[in-house]
């Protein structure tokens, strides 16, 4: 049996997670939830949104998948789900982007898999506030060892990316194209403008590079060629591995050519605990209403089940999915054509078709040998 540790989430969170669990359930592999809470709502109650208790819990269990949880832009409690990455080291944000047939989208065929490190980069946290002293001697330091002009009123983010991180998660994108019989892995940067930190990232991908020469074919695009190319030709692209902000926004796009967030997968992977999460938001003027999509939630599970070697499982979930996707009728409004269909479920109705697809399908049946899961 396994122990799964289940983080609701806020808004929509807790609909999706339990439409889920459901899901899980119904593909007949023994797992213990235990249900652990963080997030907005706990952070009312307890002054923090991620509790040691939460972080101790996942430890333990060492998987956990969770809804999502929301993020007060600007203001506010810095990000759950980045605080968790850095308490864990979840070092490798690994999100596929499939096309499923059934889904409208722009690009049909797109197939690939963004390999984002998830522990530095802008996302690291490292901030100084306009006018506060510390950012005010900052400044005068950063004037006094370089020639630009910083202006006195400017807040300031820094970028640290290491030799050590970069071979990390350029190494992982690489092992992962083996396993899952990859052709190419491309690393995206701005070196040509940040050219010792993107370039050292690029530096530390050639050479992590030479070791898979014969195996896995390695190319490099600088970050706005790419978002141009995904837009006009997907398919051209397999495995991309990124530094944190760039694999952050270039994800989002790739969810966008694929039909939206709402279909998006995610898995946070360290040396000893991982975290599998939908790539949307919480939504919360959706809460409680049973009208959100459950699909990216219940994908990030099937992630879960390969990384618990609950392989068969995964496969059957996937394919019931994509059977109710394909047929259209159980499904979400923002899946039908048009989104005042009449004829839209909720989230509850739609795994009801997921569990109904499940318990038609063989124990041993597979998904396309095309999946990058």
């Amino acid at each position: 049996m396994h122990t799964v540790c289940v983080i609701p989430g806020d808004g929509i969170g807790p609909e999706l997670t339990e439409a889920t669990r459901r899901c899980v359930d119904a593909t007949g592999v023994a797992i213990r939830w235990e249900v652990v809470e963080a997030g907005e709502a706990v952070r009312q109650k307890t002054g923090s949104p991620l509790p040691e208790s939460v972080l101790a819990a996942i430890r333990r269990a060492k998987v956990a998948i969770k809804g999502p949880i929301t993020t007060p832009i600007g203001t506010g409690m810095r990000s759950v789900n980045v605080a968790l990455r850095h308490a864990l080291d979840l070092y490798a944000c690994v999100r596929p982007c499939r096309w499923m047939e059934g889904v409208s989208a722009p690009h049909r065929g797109v197939d690939l898999v963004i390999i984002r490190e998830n522990s530095e980069d802008l996302y690291a946290g490292i901030e100084f506030d306009d006018g506060a002293p510390e950012t005010q001697e900052l400044i005068g330091w950063l004037q006094a060892h370089q020639p630009k002009t910083i202006r006195p009123d400017s807040a300031i983010s820094i970028k640290p990316i290491s030799k050590t991180a970069s071979e990390r998660i350029v190494r992982y994108a690489f092992e992962y194209a083996v396993a899952h019989g990859r052709r190419t892995v491309t690393a995206i940067t701005k070196a040509n403008i940040m050219k010792f930190t993107d370039g050292l990232f690029l530096e530390t991908a050639r050479e992590v590079a030479k070791a898979y020469e014969g195996r896995i074919e390695f190319s490099e695009r600088l970050v706005d060629a790419l978002c141009m190319q995904l837009v006009q030709r997907p398919q051209q692209f397999d495995v991309l591995v990124l530094p944190n902000l760039y694999g952050d926004i270039v994800s989002d796009l790739c969810a966008g050519l694929i039909g939206g967030l709402g279909v998006a997968p995610g898995a946070n992977i360290g040396p000893d605990v991982a975290v599998f999460e939908p790539v949307h938001g919480s939504a919360p003027k959706y809460a409680g209403q049973n009208k959100a999509n459950p699909t990216a939630e219940i994908l990030s599970a099937v992630l879960m089940l390969r990384h618990l070697g609950e392989t068969d499982a995964a496969d059957r979930l996937e394919r019931a999915v994509r059977a109710v996707v394909l047929e259209g009728k159980q499904v979400t409004y923002d899946l039908k054509p048009r989104r005042d269909d009449p004829t839209a479920v909720g989230t509850s109705q739609m795994a009801d078709a997921i569990i109904t697809q499940l318990r038609g399908l063989s124990p041993k049946g597979t998904v396309p040998a095309t999946s990058s899961s």
